[in-house]
């Protein structure tokens, strides 16, 4: 069962990264680690005004009777989660002023016919 959860969590990462890559974000870390846990995918938005830092949990449930992804994102894990993006930011230090940056949850639903939808939702606990 265990061994399952893992395969549906990383394809679901799959697919969320090749969803943002054909969006044009360039994916700079996967599966992040450090002493604050791990974030699935660390990647640049580009826009007019210069990158956006977007550090991205994905969520994939094996059907849409399994509750929404990002219901499955609380009040403690977005705090884990803004220790690992810190943790991250201190590890890249480049020594000059850091991009904006923000939390998005991909959810990653499959369709029941061998497809997957994906859908990114933006900034959702506010910039770091």
């Amino acid at each position: 069962m265990i061994e399952n959860l893992k395969h549906i969590g990383a394809q679901g990462e799959k697919i969320a990264r090749a969803h943002i890559e054909r969006l044009g974000w360039h994916v700079l870390e996967m599966n992040f680690r450090c002493s604050a846990g791990e974030m699935d995918i660390i990647a640049e938005e580009p826009s007019a005004t210069g990158p956006t830092l977007v550090f991205l949990e994905v969520k994939t449930r094996r059907g849409p009777g399994h509750g929404s992804p990002v219901e499955a994102v609380d009040a403690r894990k977005l705090e884990r989660l803004h220790n690992i993006a810190a943790a991250y930011l201190a590890h890249r230090n480049q020594g000059g002023e850091e991009p904006a940056s923000r939390f998005d949850i991909a959810e990653v639903t499959p369709d029941g016919h061998g497809r997957y939808s994906v859908l990114v939702h933006h900034a959702v606990s506010g910039a770091l």
